[in-house]
């Protein structure tokens, strides 16, 4: 973490030359100081090793300014890589894989696997980090969500015990959005359905949805800065928001309605986004608000 003296020449050092000016910066430092900040990360980060590497320079500053990281990952275009390669056909119902037993076992082998280079890449850059996932210390009890999806989980019930721990032992906390039912059994979760769950149990200051678009969109496809939840809703009714996006969106709803104070879905393609995003007047892509 900085120290409070020669605070802006410690930004200087630390910061990219193609992120926000860096005099805006200490302007949001107070703001977001010591508070809880969970990322979900998804889309080409999930692909590109130069969008990947920007991702994890980010968490490391918000590291070292002081802020709270935590990491939610997804999986799906890894997942659609691999199933391909087997020749396992899925398909979609409002946005959610349908999961069947061979599927969920292609999910668990990629989640666990991007789980672990996160985690690598952060301690590369002497950045504390541990995997939170099923097999180790699973945080997330689930129900199923319907019986057409399969092994697609709801959350029910969050550990948050084993988070707080880790935050506290100055590790970010790195975590698959998959559960286990009350009976042990597997289940995948969507990754912002997952992500807004933990934000909503931790108090967390800001939900930061990682996409590959710039944020939402209107009929005209035009990029909306800010919306409420209520405008959000009518979005979706008329189909202005439609596929993927729609449990993104519910995810955001879901979370304000629940006491997060802002969700902003924000463009992974964008090299620095988070950066952008929490520590520049102009911010980063659609933020969702009360």
């Amino acid at each position: 973490m900085l120290q409070a003296k020669n605070l802006n020449n410690q930004i200087q050092e630390i910061w990219p030359e193609n992120g926000p000016p860096s005099e805006e910066v200490q302007k949001y430092i107070k703001k977001y100081l010591k508070e809880k900040i969970v990322i979900k990360c998804g889309g080409r980060v999930l692909l590109d090793p130069v969008l990947f590497n920007n991702f994890i320079d980010d968490v490391v500053i918000l590291k070292k300014l002081g802020l709270t990281p935590l990491i939610v990952h997804g999986g799906g275009p890894r997942i659609k890589k691999k199933l391909n390669e087997l020749n396992i056909e899925t398909k979609f119902i409002m946005g959610l894989r349908v999961t069947d037993e061979k599927v969920i076992k292609v999910v668990e082998e990629v989640m666990l696997q991007f789980n672990k280079e996160i985690v690598n890449a952060l301690e590369k850059k002497n950045c504390n980090a541990k995997s939170i996932t099923v097999k180790e210390n699973n945080v997330i009890t689930v129900k199923q969500k319907n019986l057409e999806l399969g092994y697609v989980g709801a959350p029910t019930k969050l550990d948050v015990k084993i988070v707080k721990n880790l935050i506290n032992e100055d590790f970010i906390p790195i975590i698959t959005p998959m559960g286990l039912d009350e009976n042990g059994k597997i289940y995948n979760i969507n990754a912002d359905t997952a992500a807004g769950a933990l934000a909503v149990s931790l108090k967390s200051r800001r939900l930061l949805l990682m996409t590959d678009v710039e944020g939402v969109y209107d009929k005209d496809k035009k990029l909306i800065s800010e919306i409420r939840p209520a405008e959000a809703e009518k979005l979706i009714d008329n189909d202005t928001i439609k596929e993927g996006m729609i449990p993104k969106i519910k995810t955001c709803i879901n979370a304000i309605e629940d006491g997060v104070r802002g969700v902003v879905i924000i463009d992974g393609r964008k090299p620095h986004s988070i950066l952008f995003e929490l520590f520049s007047d102009k911010g980063s892509g659609t933020l969702i608000r009360k």
